[in-house]
């Protein structure tokens, strides 16, 4: 395939149809840090945190938080923090253009180490100064997440098996992605003791779930159906409570569910990175070699057998920018 038509098969418009929410109601919060509420059942138990728009026109997670609060959900046990992150992006947010609410100056989810938020130079690492005290109280987080392609949902638990139990428990969704995050910066869920081993890390986890295009309305009933699994798990709320109060928000379990271990990313060298086919993730390839892409002239093939894309998008594709990641993949 020549790199022209290369070009011409990359990028093809997509209808976003999920509408943005209101939360004017929730913006203000209830702890003096906008757009953050914190509730304290008075009695022992963990920390738990779901968090959302991280990214701007990432709406699925903005959804489920606002559900979560116009229902009037709170912990039975342990206390309960609901954060909308990324509140400039989410103001400027256009259906038409919704990649340019993203961020504002740098992407959200690259800024958690210390350094980079002490820097406090934009206005990114600015929001992220503010919500580390309740990042870094959380004992279990939820950051809830969607995509640049149509794809199936993924739930990311770094490294640690710990994360990955947590998944299996909760039943869904049906992919699970081990990995170690980005070259270009640290995740909020690989903060702090969440990035520890199980040796170190005692009783904190921490899921990133992918929900599905980022204008899908699915998305929205992924995100509130991994909450309700996430905040059971958790011990904060019941099995039964939730089932009472968020009717409707748990989809069936997976048929099945498989661990997708990301063994190294492709990174663009710059904007005319492309695909030889319009991927969107978890497509095998069976046999080592099989040419994907095309990197500035240089074909990017797989590296084994039975190689798994996530994620591939060259939506954000510039020099230093991951476009996809190879994985392997075993059955739990």
């Amino acid at each position: 395939m020549s790199i022209a038509a290369l070009h011409d098969t990359a990028v093809q418009p997509l209808v976003f149809e999920l509408p943005a929410p209101d939360i004017s109601a929730w913006r203000a919060g209830n702890t003096g840090t906008p757009g953050v509420w914190h509730f304290d059942s008075g009695l022992p138990g963990r920390h738990v945190m779901v968090s959302a728009l991280v990214h701007g026109n990432e709406l699925c997670g903005a959804w489920a938080l606002k559900g979560l609060l116009e229902a009037g959900v709170r912990p039975e046990r342990g206390t309960l923090t609901l954060a909308f992150c990324n509140l400039d992006a989410f103001d400027r947010f256009d259906p038409q253009n919704h990649d340019a609410s993203r961020f504002t100056d740098e992407d959200l989810n690259r800024q958690w180490l210390d350094a980079r938020i002490e820097a406090a130079d934009t206005n990114e690492r600015r929001r992220a100064a503010a919500l580390r005290p309740f990042v870094a109280q959380a004992d279990w987080l939820l950051d809830i997440h969607s995509m640049h392609e149509p794809s199936a949902p993924l739930l990311l638990t770094g490294m640690q098996p710990r994360n990955l139990e947590l998944a299996r428990a909760m039943r869904s969704p049906e992919h699970i992605v081990v990995d170690a995050g980005h070259k270009d910066g640290v995740r909020m869920r690989d903060y702090g003791r969440f990035g520890l081993t199980d040796e170190t890390g005692g009783d904190t986890r921490s899921l990133l779930v992918e929900c599905g295009f980022h204008g899908d309305p699915a998305s929205r009933a992924v995100a509130q159906d991994q909450c309700v699994r996430f905040i059971e798990q958790s011990g904060a709320l019941s099995a039964a409570a939730l089932a009472q109060q968020l009717p409707g928000w748990r989809q069936p379990d997976a048929p099945r569910q498989w661990a997708l271990e990301v063994t190294g990313p492709v990174v663009a060298t710059s904007s005319a990175f492309r695909f030889v086919a319009p991927y969107t993730g978890l497509e095998m390839f069976e046999k080592a070699g099989t040419v994907i892409g095309d990197n500035d002239g240089v074909p990017v093939t797989t590296p084994y057998d039975h190689c798994v894309l996530v994620m591939p998008s060259v939506r954000q594709a510039r020099a230093g920018v991951t476009v996809v990641r190879f994985a392997t993949r075993t059955a739990l």
